[in-house]
């Protein structure tokens, strides 16, 4: 996937719109986690070093209505940036119109602007996430060059992604984005052998589609997480309390008969009684969950199983928890799962964003890993072989 970065075009004197991903935590108007904002940097500061003018937009949360937009401001992460990259950054508070042209034409090299939430543009009419036409050539028509760094949100075609890049202006990928298409696209296409999938979360449903293609490139795909119990109805298993997707057990039996010695599943289970962390647990023997218990995690011999599955693998990719991390009795297994890969040697390690993302950073992972996506569904998307719409329309090499 060879796409077009930042690199491969010059930037001095030119207004340079950039697609970053804002989409930040905000309680009541501070921002509560800014990774997202550090993340940009580098792009931001290429922009600035290069002689561009950076005029930055993002979408924040979801705006349907007037009252949506409460809260929703990007005005505190203009502050933020400013502060990161020490120097003025202008917000202007519109989408469109006089006031947002003005600010642009006044800018001078090095310049920062951030303007507002695209998704202010869906109060009257879906035209940011529904990607109309005019829109995408309105925010074009205020630069020069696209740079689309914003990978969480490459799955969708929105007018400040496809849109923009429709119109035949120049358009780029960031370094973020360029980060994950080499990292995540690279790993499915041409992995390092042996190449080990790890898939946790609460639904087959939701990783099928993720399964389905990796069954063909992965030599090994270790599950665990919620669907565990799906696929140990498909073989028959009792499953007690269970979290269940009845009309995905047809399903999961086709795909154990597809992936044959390939698909890996935990030998054993902690259970309890309630969802709660102070309830009492019971570690199962084997696959089966008694009656009145339900699976939260995998257990110690699944992740001894893991632990060796993963012994050797050149490069590893994993999306979905283990169990409900969140709460400490049923984190072990996600731990385990973290401390077998931060033990590999010479392996391009990566996390697919989401739930796993954010396990791995609480339980003070994140160093361990070569590469955490930024983008959940994107990730998934990408693992599942599917086009994504923000990528395809980033100019190729």
């Amino acid at each position: 996937m060879a796409k077009k970065t930042i690199k491969d075009v010059d930037l001095k004197d030119k207004k340079v719109l950039v697609r970053v991903d804002f989409n930040v935590p905000l309680k009541e108007g501070v921002i509560t986690n800014d990774n997202r904002i550090v993340a940009a940097l580098p792009t931001i500061n290429y922009v600035i070093e290069n002689g561009g003018k950076a005029i930055l937009f993002s979408h924040l949360g979801r705006v349907k209505t007037e009252e949506d937009k409460a809260g929703k401001s990007l005005k505190p992460v203009a502050e933020r940036l400013s502060e990161l990259l020490g120097k003025p950054v202008t917000f202007v508070p519109e989408t469109r119109g006089a006031a947002l042209e003005t600010a642009v034409n006044n800018m001078k090299d090095g310049d920062v602007l951030v303007f507002e939430n695209t998704r202010f543009e869906d109060v009257d009419g879906k035209k940011e996430s529904g990607n109309d036409a005019e829109l995408g050539k309105y925010w074009a028509s205020l630069g020069d060059v696209f740079v689309n760094d914003a990978f969480g949100t490459a799955h969708r075609a929105h007018a400040s992604n496809v849109g923009i890049a429709s119109t035949g202006i120049p358009t780029v990928a960031g370094f973020l984005m360029d980060k994950e298409i080499q990292f995540i696209g690279e790993a499915v296409e041409s992995p390092k052998r042996p190449f080990v999938a790890i898939l946790g979360g609460a639904k087959v449903s939701d990783k099928i589609g993720v399964i389905e293609n990796l069954i063909s490139k992965a030599d090994k795909i270790l599950i665990g997480g919620g669907m565990t119990y799906t696929f140990y109805k498909a073989q028959g298993h009792e499953i007690g309390n269970s979290l269940v997707e009845e009309d995905k057990v047809a399903l999961a039996k086709e795909l154990i008969e597809k992936a044959g010695d390939k698909l890996i599943l935990p030998i054993d289970s902690v259970c309890s009684k309630e969802f709660s962390n102070d309830a009492e647990t019971l570690i199962t023997d084997g696959a089966a969950v008694p009656e009145g218990y339900m699976g939260l995690d995998i257990g110690p011999k699944s992740i001894e199983l893991f632990t060796n599955e993963l012994a050797g693998a050149k490069t590893v990719v994993w999306n979905g928890p283990m169990g409900v991390f969140e709460m400490s009795n049923f984190a072990k297994g996600t731990i385990g799962v973290c401390e077998a890969i931060a033990n590999l040697n010479d392996a391009t390690t990566i996390i697919g964003g989401g739930d796993s993302a954010a396990a791995a950073i609480q339980l003070g992972f994140a160093d361990k890993f070569t590469h955490i996506s930024t983008g959940g569904g994107a990730s998934l998307e990408l693992l599942e072989g599917k086009t994504l719409p923000g990528l395809a329309a980033i100019n190729d090499k």
